[in-house]
Order: structure tokens, then C-alpha cells, then sequence
């Protein structure tokens, strides 16, 4: 078997980090829009469910395609990522499960990630982390990078 170079190691991570469209903040999108490249903050779970509710908006004025979205989960915002967001409930005791609105989301280029630092600390089962999440090793972190990198920070 062929011994794979660091270089070529890199280039494919980078390629499985980056959108599923090459989007360039300088050309239009939809609805008088440029395209974006834009980091969702959720690090309340009470708020997740309206964070991906922004999201899809998002991607419906600007066109798919139009979007790099990732949505950067930490604290109890993680649960978001959750299967069954370990037993959360929402302010009317109803059971939180937000995993259909993640893969729809996720099935639209939009990307998930979750804090490795909030893992450990909440005694969340990897197993039960969300297949569509991707872990980091801190949320705040990843945030700071991905605004270094040019993406518009929202925080529902």
C-alpha cells in the first residue's frame, strides 16, 4: 500500500472541512444578497431550536448554495447535538429532540459542531452525539477561528 504524503494528508482534510459549495462573499446570491460564509453561536439549549430555525431562513433567502454555514455548539447548547438531548426539556416539559431539523439542515450543506471541552464536562456519551456533528476541541475556540477566517458571527 502507497504511503500517503503530510501534504496530501492536509489537502483532504481540508477538503472534508470546507463547504459543500465554494461560496465567494464577492458574488450575489439571491434577494439582493452576496453569498456568506457565517458562524452560528448555540450555547444555550432553550435557544437551539430558534437558532435552527434562523438557520433555514438563512439558507431559504440566500439560496443553498449560496451559504457556508456552520453552527458552533457548546455548554448546554451542545445538547443540541444530542440524540435525545439527554433528557432536556423545553419550557412546556416537552422532551427536546432536535434531530430531524438537523439532518434536514445538515442535507442543505450546513455544518455542526460540538465542543470536545463540553463533552468531558457534561458526561456526554460520544455514542450519542448526533452522526451530522463534528467534535472540536473547544467551541469558543473554533468560533474565534472561523471569524479569523472571514465568517460573519450570529448569535441567536
Amino acid at each position: 500500500m502507497k504511503k500517503l504524503s503530510k501534504a496530501t494528508l492536509l489537502a483532504a482534510s481540508l477538503a472534508l472541512t470546507t463547504s459543500a459549495y465554494a461560496v465567494d462573499i464577492t458574488k450575489p446570491a439571491k434577494n439582493g444578497y452576496n453569498q456568506q460564509k457565517v458562524v452560528y453561536h448555540v450555547d444555550d439549549i432553550n435557544m437551539a431550536k430558534a437558532a435552527l430555525r434562523n438557520v433555514k431562513n438563512h439558507l431559504n433567502a440566500l439560496g443553498d448554495e449560496n451559504a457556508d454555514i456552520i453552527v458552533v455548539t457548546h455548554s448546554s447548547g451542545a445538547f443540541a447535538l444530542v440524540d435525545g438531548a439527554m433528557g432536556k426539556k423545553d419550557k412546556d416539559g416537552k422532551p427536546i429532540d432536535l434531530r430531524d431539523q438537523i439532518a434536514a439542515l445538515a442535507n442543505r450543506g450546513v455544518k455542526f459542531e460540538i465542543c470536545a471541552n463540553t463533552i468531558r464536562g457534561k458526561k456526554i456519551p460520544k455514542e450519542k452525539i448526533n452522526e451530522n456533528a463534528t467534535i472540536v476541541p473547544s467551541g469558543v475556540a473554533e468560533i474565534a477561528h472561523l471569524e479569523q477566517k472571514g465568517y460573519v458571527y450570529l448569535r441567536p
